[in-house]
């Protein structure tokens, strides 16, 4: 499959939809659908990085799957509410940007340094 743009992506969920699907479920039902999606997520990853288990006899689910699931009901809920996610993602990024240029770089639990031995110009930005 070839790369797409999130628009891209956008038009072929909502082509799937009205081809397949008859049409979107209620933004409700949709919601619902996206917890259970990012709860099969949560199984992957707390039985692959945490303490659990995958339960023997039974075959490791695929967490690219399951991520493309959540993405794909993510845009359903876009789809119906009107969201353009291209204009979202560029807003949400440049409110990311300028809410946290400093603060990670102040944390120390990221950076393994205290604060008193840290300042602001003593660091390495990417």
């Amino acid at each position: 499959m070839s790369k797409m743009t999130i628009l891209e992506y956008q038009e072929k969920v909502d082509e799937w939809v009205k081809t397949y699907g008859v049409r979107y479920f209620s933004e409700l039902t949709n919601l619902g659908i996206l917890m259970e999606e990012v709860g099969e997520v949560a199984r992957i990853m707390t039985r692959t990085y945490g303490e659990q288990s995958f339960k023997e006899g039974k075959s490791k689910p695929d967490l690219a799957d399951e991520l493309a699931d959540v993405l794909f009901v993510a845009v359903c809920i876009a789809n119906q509410t009107g969201v353009d996610l291209n204009a979202a993602l560029d807003k949400n990024l440049e409110k990311k940007r300028l809410r946290d240029k400093e603060r990670h770089w102040n944390n120390p639990k990221l950076t393994g340094k205290s604060k008193n031995n840290n300042p602001a110009g003593d660091r390495t930005k990417p």
